[in-house]
C-alpha cells in the first residue's frame, strides 16, 4: 500500500503540522517530508510517521524511509495506540531493523546551518557546484563521491541522484 494522504504531525511541544502529501505505506504508518522551516539543521528530512501523529525514524532519502516503513509494517498492528504500542514492542529491536535501510532514531542527524533544502536542488545548485568541481579539476568519480556526502545531494534517492551528478559531471567537464 503506497497512497498519498493527509498525515497530521505532532511536534515537540505539542503543535501540530498538517502533511498533506504523506504517503501511507501501511496501515497505521506513512512516510512524509519534514515540513518547510522545521528543523532546519536536521538533513533527514524523510520521516516515517504513526498514526498517532508521532514520528518514530528518519531518513535522508524518501526511497530509505519507504523501505524501512515497508520492513517494520508486518512486525506489529501499527493500528494501535501509543500506549498499546509501547508494551509489546522492543523499540531496540525496531531501531536494529530500521537501521538496515539507513532509518535513524528521530533526531540523530544534525549539521551546521540550514540545511532543509537536503533533497531538493535546483539548476543554480548544479552550476554552482560543477564550478566548483571544475576549478578542483575533479574527474567522474571524484565528483560523485563529493556529492554522495554533501547537501542537497545527500538527500535525493537512487535516480535523482544519478541525474543530478550526470548533470553536474556534464557541466563541469569531467572525465
Amino acid at each position: 500500500m503506497t497512497t498519498t494522504t493527509t498525515y497530521t504531525m505532532l511536534g515537540r511541544h505539542g503543535e501540530k503540522y498538517e502533511i498533506p502529501d504523506a504517503i501511507q505505506v501501511a496501515l497505521g504508518l506513512v512516510v512524509f517530508r519534514l515540513p518547510e522551516g522545521l528543523a532546519l539543521n536536521n538533513p533527514a528530512r524523510w520521516n516515517i510517521g504513526h498514526h498517532s501523529g508521532r514520528v518514530l525514524a528518519e531518513a535522508l532519502r524518501r526511497e530509505d524511509a519507504i523501505a524501512g516503513a515497508e520492513l517494520i509494517a508486518s512486525l506489529h498492528d501499527w493500528t494501535k495506540d501509543v500506549a498499546a504500542l509501547r508494551e509489546e514492542i522492543d523499540e531496540d529491536a525496531v531501531v536494529i531493523k530500521l537501521s538496515r535501510h539507513w532509518c535513524e532514531p528521530v533526531n540523530s542527524n544534525y549539521l551546521r546551518g540550514d540545511v532543509s533544502r537536503n533533497g531538493i536542488y535546483t539548476d543554480a545548485d548544479i552550476e554552482a557546484a560543477a564550478a566548483e568541481y571544475k576549478a578542483d579539476d575533479m574527474n567522474a568519480l571524484e565528483i560523485v563521491t563529493a556529492m554522495s556526502h554533501t547537501v542537497p545531494w545527500s538527500g535525493l534517492d537512487t535516480d535523482d541522484f544519478n541525474e543530478a551528478s550526470s548533470k553536474v559531471i556534464a557541466a563541469a567537464g569531467a572525465k
